[in-house]
């Protein structure tokens, strides 16, 4: 028990720059759970903290308050022959990797129990692309998703009403009253609901750059070191990889494209997109490494590509959509389950040159604009709605060419995209030089 307290006194602790302990953190979680902290006192909570931040143990004890408000899964009584390792992003547009990766991971011999999110603003949301898939069901009950990660390696689901239920209400709360870009209360909101998954250990993809909710590198580093240090002083060992969200991950953005490029990257992976694979190897090795699977990075890297390369981690995925309801055969017949949009029409260059920049952000809410997305949670999406085929950072591209494929309703849908793209992509007579894909690799920092 964590006692009684006046929530405004500790509310005004926190606007005057104060130190809460544990006990009076554990008190606000607990109305935040029970709804004795009023929306008033929650707002002003969310203010004080977004003005004054926390330091290491405030957010320790956020988030473990936060993660123990509901269930915690533990895997322990399964006796599952390998390590639970998780990763999650903090989103992009076209960022399929969970897809790939959590297939790669388990065919190596780790347990991904995956709980993701849906999509909001101009990011994709992992679940949404998952239910694209005829029949799959994204949210079983416990004992069938704890099943299929026993007999899969891997289940990607989204979260229930009892895994950390009090950030569910502290986020809504967040997003009405414009305390979101906080990174203490960042960090508690991710891993409150991680760390309730029962992990071993954990990999970060904090994405930066003009896609991402990151949009400056000194926030992803700020954010990632916050991360990797609140979740490691929970007893999760967890590393932090910045990575690049400057351009569209991928060659596709939307729901059922980004599937479709996830299953040939999985049977086709020697003509994958260079950047999503170097990204998704790359969070496998991480993921391998950490877990302790592989002693180091080098033997973890050969051990994910193998399970690549060999048809390992395809065989996996298509386990795990069947073990979900959906298709037996999605990986050998998905054009059979996935029904084309009535227009699938380019999206031609005007000018000749190199493509030299993307706004990320813009194509991502054209793609939102046309319900490929949502503005709200409660919005309906559009599944078949895409872009396939974009052309990347670098590439050269002459008059007339195609830069993107639209899958839409209309032409007049087309036209919008036509219009928009051609604002959002950047095309110049010099060629750049790509960026690296993982800009930083951090993990905790050691006490002093």
């Amino acid at each position: 028990m964590s006692g009684y307290y006046l929530p405004q006194e500790l509310i005004r602790k926190k606007r005057d720059g104060q130190i809460l302990n544990d006990a009076e953190i554990g008190f606000l979680v607990q109305g935040i759970s029970d709804s004795s902290l009023t929306d008033a006192q929650l707002g002003a909570f969310a203010m004080a903290v977004f003005h004054k931040g926390m330091n290491m143990d405030e957010r320790i004890s956020l988030t473990q308050h936060m993660m123990h408000s509901g269930d915690v899964l533990k895997w322990q009584d399964l006796n599952l022959n390998g390590p639970t390792v998780d990763k999650h992003s903090t989103g992009g547009v076209g960022d399929k990797v969970s897809l790939m990766l959590a297939p790669i991971v388990a065919a190596c011999g780790g347990y991904v129990p995956m709980i993701s999110g849906r999509g909001l603003g101009h990011t994709g949301g992992t679940l949404d692309k998952l239910d694209s898939i005829p029949n799959y069901d994204a949210t079983p009950d416990v004992s069938q998703f704890r099943k299929v990660v026993q007999q899969v390696g891997c289940a990607i689901v989204g979260q229930t009403a009892q895994l950390a239920p009090a950030d569910q209400r502290f986020y809504a709360t967040r997003d009405v009253t414009a305390t979101v870009e906080s990174i203490s209360l960042i960090t508690a909101s991710i891993l409150s609901k991680k760390l309730a998954s029962g992990l071993d250990a954990l990999v970060m993809d904090v994405k930066t750059g003009n896609g991402a909710f990151a949009d400056t590198y000194n926030m992803a580093q700020e954010l990632a070191q916050s991360i990797a240090d609140v979740a490691t002083g929970s007893g999760v060992p967890t590393r932090c990889l910045i990575t690049d969200m400057n351009q569209v991950l991928g060659g596709s953005v939307g729901n059922t494209v980004e599937v479709l490029e996830c299953i040939d990257f999985l049977i086709n992976p020697g003509k994958a997109d260079k950047r999503l694979l170097q990204v998704t190897l790359e969070l496998a090795t991480h993921m391998l490494q950490i877990s302790g699977i592989e002693n180091n990075l080098d033997k973890a890297m050969s051990k994910a590509q193998k399970a690549l390369n060999t048809g390992q981690a395809a065989e996996v995925f298509g386990r795990m959509v069947s073990a979900l309801g959906g298709p037996n055969d999605l990986l050998q017949s998905p054009q059979i389950h996935f029904k084309p949009m009535p227009i699938i029409k380019p999206i031609i260059a005007t000018e000749a040159g190199y493509v030299s920049a993307m706004d990320v952000r813009s194509i991502g809410m054209s793609m939102v604009s046309l319900k490929a997305g949502r503005t709200k949670a409660s919005d309906n999406i559009d599944h078949g709605v895409g872009l396939s085929n974009m052309t990347q950072i670098g590439a050269r591209v002459e008059k007339g060419q195609p830069i993107a494929y639209a899958h839409v309703h209309c032409d007049a849908d087309v036209i919008q995209l036509q219009r928009e793209l051609t604002v959002s992509i950047t095309i110049s007579n010099e060629k750049l030089h790509e960026k690296n894909m993982v800009y930083k690799v951090l993990t905790a920092q050691q006490e002093a």
